[in-house]
């Protein structure tokens, strides 16, 4: 156990936890301007960025690419078929797998889209240097190690539908 002499000082810890309600908060925003200008939340608007990248991609890549499970995925898709936003069709080099393709409904979606659909966190990631990177994957793990009631589940949950649910909550 930590002695009180290892623990960070209160101040420091006060500075950190404002770290992260500007970055929960900034994206918390973000996600609503999304929605609010493409009329569907981030997650799906992602799945049809994901398409419009790589026309007739099937589920299994697309979760991947979202870092998501499949049965996640294939709701998204689902839910922007029934919308008319997607397509499936027999992929052109193999008829035995379905492809998605975006609709004009989908295309006009996107072309409402803000910014990144993935969000602005990724984006910031991404544009970090792989050092600084790298040190803030091993805090990070560092800090959920000592997470009490951490749920492992929600690291496949895309930061759209997590933000989304705490507001319907708070509503």
């Amino acid at each position: 156990m930590n002695s009180p002499a290892d623990a960070p000082s209160s101040t420091v810890a006060l500075e950190v936890l404002q770290q992260f309600r500007l970055i929960y908060g900034s994206m918390r925003q973000y996600f609503r301007l999304v929605e609010e200008r493409c009329g569907m939340p981030g997650s799906q608007m992602w799945v049809l960025q994901e398409v419009a990248r790589t026309t007739e991609i099937g589920i299994g890549e697309l979760a991947q690419r979202m870092g998501v499970h499949q049965s996640t995925c294939s709701l998204l898709v689902d839910k922007l078929v029934a919308g008319g936003f997607l397509s499936k069709a027999r992929r052109q080099g193999d008829q035995r797998r379905v492809g998605l393709r975006l609709t004009a409904q989908g295309q006009g979606a996107l072309a409402a889209l803000p910014g990144s659909a993935e969000g602005i966190l990724p984006e910031a990631l991404a544009a970090l240097p792989e050092v600084v990177l790298k040190t803030l994957h091993i805090n990070l793990n560092e800090l959920i190690q000592h997470l009490p009631g951490k749920d492992e589940s929600c690291a496949g949950t895309p930061l759209a539908d997590m933000l989304g649910q705490v507001e319907s909550e708070d509503d």
